[in-house]
């Protein structure tokens, strides 16, 4: 007992950061005209050097929200239905901030990684009418404890203080709300200094330090390599449709140990998405006239035996399957399975194809040649060939 308390971090529950890392002293607060709404994404809430709680502790009229969407939260549904409210997120039909004659009463910031945060936008209805606002900022941004996806992208915290900047006509009035930001970063890049052996940007964990062969799950059954095409709408299209859940379109599969075929089209029950007939390289007129789902399903069926163990690239096509009603009895994530094999990202399963030797022919749509290039790769996995081309020793 004595032992776990001395283990025991105090921490402050305003900024939830340990006492011994609390930036609660360095927060300085600016009062704005426009009321600030931070939604923040569930993932993004457990970082701890998340700036989101930062930004809204440092704005008196701001208000922090976690979640997924706006829908089923009254506060913010109703918010999104008043007037002279805009988001931040940029877009090729966003406007820019300092082109506005007026400025926006309520501005809603959405704090997560881009890809996150670009989810819960586009895929909330409420949110994903509201009008657009983007910027340019000036210089580069100070967080560099963290990795941005380019050099213009900046830290939750720095966006809203430049962005409320520019929409107050007052540029500098909010860059004291960075005084704790600048200190986090500056503690952060001391600690990293101080214990360089315990960064783990320097040491990365090995994935299979015990060399345990990680395709043996493969070996000993029948193995039906599977890949599915959906009928999906891009997120920023204003015309997809509500609900937009992906639904499958085509079914491709391979019995490894025989070559037996699987591949068979499903006729869409909503409108179909702009981009599926290049993937599927038909007409929309021929997925139109599909067989009916029923059928394609029961055909399915009665192709998977008991006891097959069904190999995706990622477990996409396991959940269309399963939207269906016809989910397998077992499923492996190959790209997994060959992560831990080679140490790293495989990258995707045509290219690492290509680099064992198969030709994937084009023209005849992305599934039939994944589906080729997923067959060959499980073959190349069982016979050692992925671990002698792509395995590289560390340095």
């Amino acid at each position: 007992m004595e032992a776990a308390v001395a283990e025991y971090r105090e921490l402050c529950l305003r900024c939830r950061r340990p006492r011994s890392v609390c930036w609660c002293d360095a927060i300085t607060q600016v009062p704005s005209q426009t009321r600030v709404v931070f939604i923040q994404h569930p993932r993004e809430a457990k970082v701890p050097i998340s700036t989101c709680r930062m930004a809204h502790l440092s704005l008196p009229n701001s208000e922090l929200h976690v979640g997924l969407s706006a829908v089923g939260n009254p506060a913010l549904e109703a918010l999104c239905a008043k007037p002279g409210v805009a988001v931040l997120f940029p877009s090729e039909s966003a406007t820019d901030v300092d082109t506005l004659s007026v400025p926006p009463q309520t501005l809603v910031v959405v704090d997560g990684t881009w890809s996150n945060a670009k989810k819960v936008v586009e895929k909330c209805p409420l949110l994903s009418k509201l009008p657009r606002l983007k910027f340019f900022p000036d210089q580069p941004g100070n967080y560099r404890i963290r990795k941005e996806p380019e050099a213009h992208c900046l830290a939750t915290i720095e966006a809203t203080a430049f962005v409320l900047g520019r929409l107050e006509k007052a540029p500098a009035r909010f860059t004291p709300i960075l005084t704790a930001f600048d200190a986090m970063v500056e503690k952060q890049l001391d600690y990293i200094r101080e214990n360089p052996s315990s960064t783990r940007h320097k040491n990365r964990k090995q994935r299979n330090t015990v060399r345990v062969d990680p395709t043996e799950p493969l070996r000993g059954r029948e193995l039906v390599v599977v890949f599915g095409e959906a009928n999906a709408w891009p997120l920023c299209d204003p015309l997809r449709p509500q609900p937009d859940d992906p639904e499958l379109v085509q079914l491709v599969a391979e019995r490894v140990s025989t070559g037996e075929r699987f591949e068979r089209l499903l006729r869409p029950v909503r409108p179909l998405g702009p981009r599926v007939p290049l993937h599927l390289d038909l007409s929309a007129e021929e997925i139109g006239r599909a067989e009916e789902r029923a059928q394609v399903i029961a055909a399915w069926k009665q192709f998977i035996r008991p006891g097959d163990l069904q190999l995706g690239w990622g477990a996409y096509c396991c959940d269309l399957l399963e939207r269906e009603g016809a989910p397998p009895e077992a499923f492996l994530n190959l790209r997994s399975v060959l992560s831990r094999l080679v140490d790293g990202p495989p990258g995707s399963v045509e290219s690492l194809a290509e680099s064992l030797g198969a030709q994937l022919a084009d023209g005849r749509g992305r599934a039939p040649r994944r589906l080729v290039a997923l067959a060959f790769v499980t073959r190349a996995s069982l016979d050692g060939r992925v671990a002698q081309v792509r395995l590289k020793p560390r340095r």
